[in-house]
């Protein structure tokens, strides 16, 4: 309960926050639109504006790189709050932001899991753990609390017959990503989430195996966005067009070059932006996850999480609308086109 507590309280401060704050050098009646968004990134990887600036798509419209964010929460929490311009999160943090009146929107979808990219719950090759009731009990790692990797551990015991009650007794510890592999294999976690180079490094080592994964569950699907404030898109809708048209194309470009054309890419871009960090983690790069072509976004994408939300009794019925989450409206793609 305190943990539900604080971080309701956490929502309340951002969208308090979101009230007052605006974005650095948004446009006033009259005034042009911005044309330079800020933004965080993450060591060693690229993301979709990244790679649509390196592409060309993005025009005129420059991207600042102003840190790298530590979670998705963290990342739209920043966005909303105006101290930066767009941020991505786990769309059950989308809907929990939002349900707390944050003024945000979700304009593209930008990761998933498929058949190639997945994330996997671990356990030791020796771990008696074999089914959601072995957790009564257990210690399972994740990166974060309230997002997406808790939700599908949830669901998952759910889906295993766990009582409300039993499900407390699991608990998700945050660990580090880069740590969850050693903490597991040294007893301290019963179970580890790994996705990307990490679960493939992992993988390679050995003496691990998957307990359940993410795609098992849902099957292939979308499972973030990358939102906007709503009053950045009412005053700057072209600005808005620009940057979601050019993230889109360079979604469906990855989509479409083969592994090893996206792999090199990425490592140019991370030579050329000197952050002083490896391009290692690329070469394990295989696909983009993402289920709508040009990160269209579905509305099954939020649904599902709307009505899980509903049944953890972390939002209320009817309290947000999938219809008022997200828009295709500045996506190419959205049309089919």
């Amino acid at each position: 309960m305190i943990r539900i507590r604080n971080a309701l309280s956490s929502v309340l401060l951002v969208t308090t926050l979101a009230a007052c704050g605006s974005a650095e050098g948004s446009a006033k009646p009259g005034e042009s639109e911005v044309t330079e968004l800020r933004y965080q990134g993450s060591a060693g990887a690229v993301s979709f504006p990244e790679l649509a600036e390196d592409l060309g798509y993005l025009g005129n419209l420059k991207l600042k790189w102003v840190g790298n964010t530590t979670s998705g929460p963290q990342d739209i929490q920043s966005a909303a709050t105006g101290q930066t311009d767009f941020g991505g999160a786990f769309n059950g943090a989308i809907i929990k932001l939002k349900a707390a009146r944050a003024p945000i929107k979700a304009v593209i979808g930008y990761y998933g899991s498929d058949e190639k990219s997945f994330s996997g719950y671990y356990v030791t090759d020796d771990s008696p753990i074999r089914t959601a009731r072995d957790l009564i009990g257990k210690k399972i790692g994740v990166n974060t609390l309230g997002a997406h990797h808790e939700a599908v551990i949830k669901e998952y015991l759910r889906r295993g017959g766990l009582t409300a009650a039993e499900v407390k007794q699991v608990e998700l510890v945050v660990v580090p990503p880069v740590n969850t592999e050693q903490t597991l294999r040294q007893g301290q976690l019963d179970v580890g989430t790994l996705g990307g180079v990490l679960k493939e490094k992992a993988l390679e080592r050995g003496g691990v195996r998957p307990l359940f994964t993410d795609v098992e569950l849902f099957g292939p699907f979308t499972a973030g966005a990358v939102v906007l404030r709503e009053d950045f898109i009412a005053e700057n809708p072209n600005t808005t067009r620009t940057f979601v048209t050019g993230f889109a194309k360079a979604v469906h470009w990855a989509q479409t070059h083969s592994q090893k054309e996206v792999i090199a890419r990425f490592e140019q871009i991370i030579a050329k932006r000197g952050r002083n960090e490896s391009a290692a983690t690329v070469a394990f790069w295989k696909s983009t996850g993402i289920a709508g072509k040009g990160g269209v976004i579905a509305g099954k994408e939020f649904q599902t999480w709307i009505d899980w939300l509903q049944r953890e009794g972390e939002i209320k019925p009817g309290q947000v609308k999938a219809s008022d989450l997200y828009s295709n409206a500045f996506n190419p793609y959205g049309s089919g086109s």
